[in-house]
């Protein structure tokens, strides 16, 4: 393995790292939800917004009040199965990048790439850095992904030699099953 072989084999393995800490993230987000949807959430979020001096009725502060609504009103089957489903994708594609598998870099590459025009459209409407930041993000991962594809199939023998190899093999011999 040469040194650039090695570098974008170090970047894989960040990217499983980033990939599993965001299924980590995502299964102590919910298990704190889960933890708090036996109490008037409406009220503790509302009393969160203006301990930190906020108003409730302001953009942002509204917003959030709106979503956790809508969180409470779901079916707490609901929320657990596309909480674990969320984790399932991210353990599944960190483990497959950890252990170099094609299929994990090409489903990594999609689970990025599908947020690009997304989040273009949302920088577009609204111009935050955040925004920015987390799509600058998404492109650099999925570019690593693709070149580490990219690599693979350059380094991979010829798909046709296979099976040329096997028909001169069979036209050599008289008889199938020698």
């Amino acid at each position: 393995m040469n040194a650039h072989e090695s570098t974008l084999r170090t970047a894989v393995k960040g990217v499983a790292i980033f990939e599993a800490l965001k299924g980590l993230a995502a299964l102590l987000g919910l298990l704190g939800l889960l933890s708090l949807l036996h109490h008037d959430l409406h009220r503790l979020v509302a009393d969160f917004i203006g301990h930190f001096g906020y108003s409730a009725s302001a953009h942002y502060p509204d917003l959030l009040l709106h979503w956790v609504d809508t969180i409470v009103g779901t079916p707490h089957l609901t929320l657990i199965s596309i909480g674990f489903a969320y984790i399932a994708l991210r353990w599944t594609e960190a483990w497959g990048l950890w252990h170099d598998k094609a299929w994990g870099e090409w489903f990594g590459a999609l689970s990025s790439g599908i947020y690009i025009p997304l989040e273009v459209h949302h920088i577009m409407i609204e111009r935050h850095w955040q925004g920015v930041a987390i799509l600058a993000l998404n492109i650099v991962l999925m570019l690593i992904l693709l070149w580490r594809l990219r690599d693979r199939r350059r380094s991979s023998p010829s798909r046709d030699a296979a099976p040329q190899d096997e028909r001169s093999t069979l036209s050599r011999s008289s008889h199938p099953l020698d």
